[in-house]
């Protein structure tokens, strides 16, 4: 055990650090990795009934630390709170959403602001940050959304949120361009339209499943290397 109280990896156990994971599609993929043997850190914003639950259930497998990813100096903190530990995967799940109906013209520019902040800006930040704890060959995964395609985007609608998901993705090749020597496996993953706070309960696809591709994507893409933009079942999407 290392002195921050996170295991070092044993046999085939993998460690996994993702960054919001109190609740929805954070904390699914957090407990769908835990089911598959994983050791989780988890962290949260603010304390959370859903990631104590978990750590509940397996408290030698399960680290909660809290931190607020539009805070850089909080992120700094957890970097220093986390030196000495390795991760084979930093997944970083942090996201807003606005109204969908508002045009470019209609929405504020505080609205603008915080979802183009969290969702763009803060993410990759946060991965450079963190990204020194996945060692060469492992893996860094970004929650994305198929509304950042721009070739996709024949529909209108979510104006904001399309725009800060496709800042995000191109802030990531970006990135991946930068630390090619790393060697990582980087993946830009669209969970689908699930049944989050987010997506809503009209969403076709429930938590478990998507979390379930997603693990699987993850897992069969370890290693491989390069950058990918995927869906929850492993199909690539245009750009």
């Amino acid at each position: 055990t290392s002195r921050n109280g996170v295991q070092a990896m044993s046999g085939s156990s993998k460690q996994a650090l993702i960054l919001g994971a109190s609740r929805g599609l954070g904390l699914g993929l957090a407990r769908e990795l835990l089911a598959r043997g994983w050791r989780v850190v988890g962290t949260e914003r603010k304390p959370s009934e859903g990631l104590e639950a978990l750590r509940a259930e397996a408290p030698d497998r399960v680290k909660i630390e809290t931190v607020d990813i539009d805070r850089p100096e909080q992120v700094q903190a957890l970097r220093r709170r986390l030196d000495g530990s390795r991760f084979d995967l930093l997944f970083v799940n942090a996201g807003v959403s606005g109204s969908s109906e508002k045009t470019i013209s209609q929405v504020s520019h505080e609205e603008f602001v915080r979802e183009m902040t969290t969702n763009a800006f803060s993410s990759v930040r946060a991965a450079e940050a963190l990204g020194e704890l996945v060692p060469s060959g492992g893996t860094v995964g970004f929650m994305t959304s198929i509304l950042g395609s721009i070739a996709n985007n024949t529909s209108a609608g979510y104006e904001v949120y399309r725009a800060s998901k496709a800042a995000l993705n191109m802030l990531v090749r970006s990135f991946v361009a930068r630390h090619a020597s790393k060697r990582w496996t980087v993946l830009l993953l669209h969970p689908g339209w699930a049944r989050t706070d987010m997506g809503g309960p009209q969403a076709p696809v429930d938590v478990p499943t998507s979390t379930r591709g997603l693990a699987d994507v993850i897992e069969a893409r370890h290693g491989t290397g390069g950058l990918a933009f995927l869906d929850y079942q492993g199909k690539e999407l245009a750009w």
